[in-house]
């Protein structure tokens, strides 16, 4: 079988085609694609980190770290992604009296999306998970004893 000869004026079209046909197949993220968010967790019950920006799908690792000094008990930091603004509340509401199941309550796990147990002082969490794919609004808090109520929270934006 005799090789094809493509005269050198086709090339640049040849190459124009192929990068066509490349950036219409859906794109395949490398595994050093993710992004990397660390929250400080605090005994002034703050996360350092109170909003995250992300694109739909967008492949997120979050690293929790609790740098407080007090007790887990009472000032243990877990961090909980819920699917909706509107379940924030109550979320946090039914994890007050649910110490034994580490403040996250079965009853609300349908909302979860994401989560990193409770972390005692000087522990760290992590999570790798995968931004929903309708963009809005969705809220994460920490869930431990009203820990959310006293501000405690933030947001992950899809856009």
């Amino acid at each position: 079988m005799k090789p094809r000869i493509v005269p050198t004026s086709l090339l640049p079209a040849c190459a124009l085609l192929a990068a066509l046909v490349l950036a219409s197949l859906p794109s395949a993220r490398s595994a050093d694609d993710v992004k990397q968010v660390t929250i400080t967790a605090n005994d002034a019950l703050k996360f350092d980190v109170t909003e995250i920006v992300a694109t739909p799908g967008e492949k997120i690792h979050v690293m929790l770290k609790n740098i407080g000094t007090l007790p887990k008990d009472g000032m243990g930091h877990d961090w909980i992604l819920l699917d909706s603004e509107a379940e924030a509340n109550t979320y946090a509401m039914c994890a007050l009296p649910d110490r034994a199941e580490g403040y996250e309550p079965k009853s609300q796990a349908k909302h979860v999306l994401a989560s990193i147990p409770l972390l005692g002082p000087k522990e760290v969490g992590e999570i790798t998970f995968l931004a929903p794919t309708k963009p809005g609004k969705y809220p994460y808090i920490c869930s431990c004893s009203g820990h959310s109520m006293a501000g405690m929270k933030g947001m992950l934006i899809v856009k």
